[in-house]
């Protein structure tokens, strides 16, 4: 692409995030070259600079800038093992929606040096579908419910859904030490940094954070760890990660913001070897059917045998 392409945006767009748009239209284009494209301000909507959050609008004028497109080699279709594993972890699909228990370490998109997210993979195990769109978004190390939209008007509802705090969101966790009982509500202001490698990092900011709210409750103690769940009211990145750790009981196997020794302990003592977080359950209102929903993501099989291990570490040491 050596000149500037101008689109302008029909109905069937409408509503669609501009950093998605350009993904789906700059095929072979870095992920990382869009947002940076983005961020300096030379793709533009009816002349002006946009953000990377924008949604389209009817009638927008996009520039989208010249591109040198690499040469790559045509995507490998994914093996019959992955397709499997995929098919296996669906757990509701109609006309409007697919939902799915994300494996942890799966981003949702990708990127980063990876050829597949859920949604590529879900793409080539449903040909034939035209639209497949995320409703929201899951940390690459967090599991369970995921949902993916067939429709644009489906995406739409569900968004606004999210946006007004209509989505009821249920995650547990397992954390290092003692929750507190007292401990049921956590309202800290969020802020994100990019450190000098370019790894991104949230952080509690009371003047410039933005606004989060969790709510807390504890499911089971241990001796050295609690299993928590959290429900939270905003979706910050990190928000659960980031509250936990503040009150000193951050989650285990979190390379992030977990301390070093309390993620070994994990390891060697559970076997654990990712990130204790996973999203249990979500409850909506269906697109189409305007009937309460409500959907449950079991945990996968490395987080039963941690909750088994410690459970028998708890033996032992009794």
């Amino acid at each position: 692409m050596n000149t500037a392409v101008f689109i302008k945006i029909e109905t069937d767009q409408v509503g669609r995030r501009i950093d998605n748009f350009l993904l789906l239209q700059l095929k072979g284009v870095p992920k990382t070259h869009v947002y940076r494209i983005l961020r300096k301000g030379e793709v533009r909507v009816n002349k002006k600079r946009i953000k990377a959050h924008y949604r389209l609008e009817e009638g927008d004028i996009i520039r989208i800038p010249p591109i040198r497109i690499a040469e790559r080699s045509p995507t490998r279709p994914l093996n019959i093992n992955s397709i499997n594993h995929l098919e296996s972890a669906i757990l509701f699909e109609d006309d409007d929606l697919l939902i799915i228990n994300k494996p942890s370490k799966m981003p949702v998109h990708g990127g980063s040096g990876l050829s597949y997210g859920i949604i590529e993979a879900l793409r080539q195990l449903r040909p034939n579908a035209h639209f497949l769109e995320l409703v929201h978004r899951l940390d690459r190390e967090t599991s369970g419910c995921l949902i993916i939209a067939k429709k644009r008007r489906s995406l739409k509802a569900l968004h606004e859904q999210f946006q007004n705090n209509q989505v009821s969101k249920h995650y547990h966790a397992l954390v290092s030490g003692h929750w507190p009982k007292r401990c049921q509500q956590i309202a800290l202001p969020l802020k994100k940094y990019t450190r000098h490698s370019g790894e991104r990092i949230v952080r509690v900011h009371q003047e410039e954070g933005k606004a989060s709210q969790t709510y807390f409750k504890c499911l089971e103690y241990f001796k050295q760890a609690s299993l928590i769940e959290a429900r939270p009211r905003t979706g910050r990145t990190h928000q659960i990660r980031v509250h936990t750790q503040s009150q000193g009981h951050a989650i285990l196997g979190d390379d992030k913001y977990t301390r070093h020794e309390e993620n070994n302990w994990a390891k060697q003592q559970l076997n654990l070897n990712r990130l204790f977080l996973h999203a249990i359950s979500l409850q909506f209102t269906h697109p189409t059917s305007q009937k309460n929903f409500m959907v449950t993501a079991p945990y996968p099989k490395e987080l039963n045998n941690c909750l088994k291990r410690l459970k028998h570490l708890e033996q032992l040491q009794s």
